[in-house]
């Protein structure tokens, strides 16, 4: 089994593009939704389901083909040991999902942590995610460092250097950290977009919205939000 697996441009270049700009241009932006390590990050979060991702990509079109292609289940088979590969097995696909822009400024980094955002929402306590799918939307010029470490019990399993365009899966319980980067050309930020992927029973799946924005962005981003929606 393989602790993560990387596809190099995972989008083409016109649709990775727009997707990054429309994820930095948003007006959820703000300090990030997530506490612990990821203090002094930007960019907001979405919580949703298979139900409600139609929902998710009425209200934002422009993520119609990043979801289609870090959820599809041959993009992460790779995970799968070479038995599973070989002769199949029964696994149900993930069934919720937590999705976060990450916006990273030089010199910052995100602490050694294990994924489990929909533990507290979902009343699972010990619930990790099936894998965390993470695409790269946007690396400064010139910078260097930045790396997506991987370990498991403390033991280093690899590592990750980010390229725009570039998607990572790895596997949901395994620890991570984001490694700060120096030396950029300019004051561009760091963006990723990072996708939990969990499999719940249906008592624990009764508990998540079918879709819900997370953002500390303010009220009026709400507002202004529901009058596009009104006027379009």
């Amino acid at each position: 089994m393989s602790a993560y697996i990387t596809h190099r441009h995972a989008l083409p270049p016109g649709e990775l593009e727009a997707l990054r700009d429309a994820l930095l241009g948003s007006r959820f932006v703000a300090r990030s939704p997530l506490m612990g390590t990821f203090q002094g990050s930007r960019g907001f979060a979405l919580i949703f389901t298979r139900e409600g991702r139609p929902a998710l990509e009425a209200r934002f079109p422009f993520l119609t083909p990043f979801l289609g292609r870090v959820l599809e289940p041959g993009s992460a088979r790779g995970l799968l040991s070479w038995r599973e590969r070989l002769f199949g097995g029964r696994h149900p696909e993930p069934n919720a999902f937590y999705l976060n822009l990450l916006l990273l400024d030089a010199g910052m980094g995100v602490g050694r942590h294990i994924d489990a955002t929909l533990q507290g929402p979902s009343g699972v306590p010990d619930a990790t995610p099936r894998h965390v799918s993470v695409l790269y939307l946007q690396v400064p010029p010139g910078a260097r460092g930045g790396a997506l470490r991987l370990l498991e019990d403390n033991r280093p399993l690899g590592e990750v250097r980010p390229r725009p365009g570039l998607l990572v899966h790895f596997q949901g319980h395994l620890q991570h950290e984001v490694q700060p980067f120096i030396g950029a050309s300019d004051d561009t930020q760091r963006a990723s977009l990072v996708c939990e992927q969990y499999v719940f029973p249906p008592e624990a799946l009764a508990r998540l919205p079918p879709f819900r924005i997370q953002s500390k962005a303010g009220f009026a981003a709400y507002l202004d939000s529901q009058r596009e929606r009104t006027d379009g």
